[in-house]
């Protein structure tokens, strides 16, 4: 059986909404790119992936961000404290549902990576930042990895 809720109503919304600003920008960049997307070479394409990579993590993951994501949250009084839940229905639903999901985000960031990336050279310091910082977050990472593995080894062989 077909569930039908109001939300499907917001969810078409924000993907016309989208498209609506994917079919915008390609006008935009048919004539003010500063940069033709034939003569991308590949790492511009590195560049916008790892951007992307980051602003993802940062709208979706990052603590520094919470603020912005709790905006579309509804605080409800439990007990003698509070508690964050998503709302029910509604534009605030669909955006939250948006920014607690890596797929959904990544798709509106890199269509904003990329458009910015092309339209202007004022977005490349930008795009070089974020690229880098997710290639040392990565590596962070992976050196937190070892470090717990080899201390893992260590206490199985004591």
């Amino acid at each position: 059986m077909l569930r039908i809720t109001d939300q499907y109503f917001w969810n078409f919304v924000f993907s016309l909404f989208f498209i609506v600003l994917i079919v915008m920008g390609a006008i935009i960049l048919e004539t003010e790119a500063r940069i033709p997307l034939s003569d991308l070479e590949l790492v511009d394409y590195v560049l916008i992936t790892l951007a992307t990579w980051r602003v993802v993590r940062l709208f979706v993951y990052d603590a520094i961000t919470k603020f912005f994501r709790e905006q579309f949250w509804d605080l409800k009084k439990v007990g003698r404290g509070y508690q964050l839940e998503k709302p029910k229905v509604g534009p605030r639903r669909t955006i939250a549902d948006l920014l607690s999901c890596p797929w959904c985000i990544g798709v509106w960031a890199s269509a904003t990576v990329t458009f910015f990336y092309l339209v202007t050279p004022y977005a490349v310091f930008p795009t070089i930042l974020l690229a880098l910082s997710s290639v040392a977050t990565f590596l962070q990472i992976l050196s937190n990895l070892v470090g717990h593995k080899a201390e893992q080894a260590k206490l199985e062989n004591e």
